[in-house]
Order: structure tokens, then sequence, then C-alpha cells
């Protein structure tokens, strides 16, 4: 078997690999975010199966990414060899003008689980992601439609993307009450400059035992290399069209970038494994959502996992982007308790 390395998510017997091929870039021609999703059926095809063949098996996609025409795409490639894949797909973007086709409300929810198995072709989803907040629709008719889902065997295990670490928390506090099925993984940006979710996710995760899925690990083409971070209209993709979400100071981006293009010059490799490489090594059960818009990109990404940077290196990294401690997080800080800590190794 080839270098990748694989976990459990979560605490599940669901086994993926820590590389996770995003298929948001996957598109029949239509015109959404023509500098993501440019990556027509035949080209999809190759990476889909060259991705499997280096070990990957966990593939994410959404019902709205082309209005589904990533889904048919991540279908028609994986073909005979569906059962060698995770698929992970979402739902909870509005779909068309009627008023009750979006969020989280029972309706929705099932009928986009349908339309999500169709145009995948096949008869179960691997693992559910609700992907948005909907505040308009009780969480309990949500978390009950799911387990709809679930229990006519449409749906195999669930998770949550881009929800606060308190509302995780009591959704799966209901789950456990009703004995219902548990989300097992969370998808959240995360990567070297945006690393937000260090004070609250990731500490809610582990107590819930959730697996990460963490997206845009290049910070939306940044961690590449290809762009100058003053500059960011000259490159070519999603930053170069206003795709620029994050809002990473000049004098950072510049840093981090740099500080990648010294680490692999001396591995004799590509930024974006650095930085990919980097993720993996923060935690053994983290995945990390990688996209590709051609086989150099995925080659890129596939390389991640056998690079092991040194602990210096990491240490290099780590300290460009720290994120910043926000009320209540600096005043626990100040006042912990430096004896018992150090008795207790804490």
């Amino acid at each position: 078997m080839s270098g990748m390395t694989y976990t459990r998510m979560g605490n599940s017997g669901l086994v993926v690999s820590r590389m996770c091929f995003g298929t948001m870039t996957f598109n029949h021609g239509s015109e959404w975010i023509p500098g993501v999703a440019k990556v027509g059926r035949t080209d999809a095809t190759k990476m889909v199966h060259h991705a499997l063949d280096a070990g990957v098996n966990f593939f994410d996609t959404a019902d709205g990414y082309s209005s589904g025409e990533s889904e048919d795409i991540l279908g028609k490639a994986l073909g005979k060899r569906r059962n060698e894949a995770v698929i992970c797909t979402k739902l909870g973007f509005r779909q068309s003008d009627q008023i009750g086709d979006a969020g989280l409300n029972r309706s929705h929810v099932l009928k986009q689980v349908e339309g999500s198995l169709n145009r995948l072709g096949t008869d179960h989803i691997d693992l559910l992601v609700l992907h948005k907040t909907d505040f308009t629709t009780p969480m309990e008719e949500t978390l009950a439609a799911l387990q709809t889902a679930v229990e006519h065997g449409k749906v195999r295990y669930i998770g949550v993307s881009n929800w606060p670490a308190w509302q995780v928390a009591r959704a799966t506090q209901y789950q456990k009450d009703h004995r219902m099925t548990p989300f097992v993984a969370g998808q959240y940006l995360y990567n070297a400059v945006a690393r937000d979710i260090e004070q609250d996710v990731l500490p809610m995760m582990s107590e819930m035992s959730a697996g990460l899925m963490a997206w845009s690990p290049l910070a939306g083409g940044l961690l590449s290399g290809k762009y100058d971070p003053a500059d960011l209209e000259s490159g070519d993709g999603r930053l170069s069209e206003g795709g620029d979400f994050l809002g990473i100071d000049t004098d950072t981006a510049r840093k981090m970038v740099e500080t990648l293009d010294e680490i692999a010059k001396s591995h004799e490799t590509h930024p974006a494994t650095v930085a990919l490489s980097w993720l993996l090594a923060q935690h053994r059960t983290h995945s990390v959502i990688f996209g590709a818009s051609k086989m150099s990109h995925l080659d890129a990404a596939l390389a991640a996992p056998e690079l092991i940077l040194s602990d210096d290196e990491i240490s290099r990294l780590t300290i460009i982007a720290p994120p910043g401690k926000r009320y209540p997080h600096w005043f626990d800080t100040m006042m912990t308790d430096e004896i018992n800590t150090k008795i207790l190794g804490a």
C-alpha cells in the first residue's frame, strides 16, 4: 500500500484516509464559482482513480457544489469502484427560490438525501454532514430527520460543518439523551493561518469524540505559494477572483508563504505539501480535505502523508499565526493555578 495514513472518524468504526479528496472543483460547465469549479468529467474521473490508487478512500462533495453537478460527476467517476470509497456529502444551502427549499427542516433534509443518492448513483451515503446552521428550524426537528435517514439505511454516519461549538454540544447531548445516532465528524475551516477553531471547536470535538475534517487547508490557495500576498488579483484561482474570505493581513501571509517555501526547498517538495503536512501533524485523527484542478495539485497533496516535518519546522510554522485569545480564554490562562498545574502535569 502507498504511504497514505488512515484514522477512525471520531468514535466510530468508519475508517478513512487522512487525506480526503474534496470535489468542489468538479463541474459540468455551469458558472458556479468559475475560479474554483472548472474540472470536467473526463479529468475528474482520472483524478478520482489516481487518488484511489494512491490509497485515498475518502471523498467530499455537497448538493450545493455546482447545483449537484459535483455529486453527479463523483458518482460517475467512482463507477464500479464505489465500494472502495467513503463518500461524504453535505446539505443545507438553498436549492431554489421556493421558500422551504433550503435549510435543515425535515422536508428539505429528507428531500436532499434522496437527491444526493440519485446524483451519486448509490443506495447509501457513508457520511452526511449538515453544511450550515439553520436557526429557523428547531434543532430537534433536524436531528429527528437525520435519525429517520439513518434508520432507513440511506445514511450510515452523520456530522456537522460550520456550527458554533455550543450548538454542537447541545445537539450531541440531545442525541445521547434520546439514544440517537451521534455526530462523528465536524467539517471546519482550519489551516496554518486560520486557526480560530483551536479556541472552542477543537476542545469540544475532542470531548464529544468527533473527528475533524479540515476544509480550505491551503487558505484558498494562498499557502500553495502561487499568490503574491500583496497582490492576490494577479494569481490564478479563487483568490484572484475576489474569493479572499479569510482576510489574512499581508505581513503574516507573506511570512507564512516564505517559511513554507524555505521548508519545501529543504525537502525538495512543494509548499502546499508542507502546509498540508503541518495540518496532519496537529493531531493523528485529523483528516484534511484537499481540492485539485490539475493533476499536479493532486500529486502535491498526496505527498503530504509521507512528508515528516521536524519539531523545529512545525514550530517555525506554528508561531507565525497563532489564534488570538478572546475572553474568557485569556482569563482562564491568566488565572491557571500554577501549583496544581505543576504537580498534576496539566
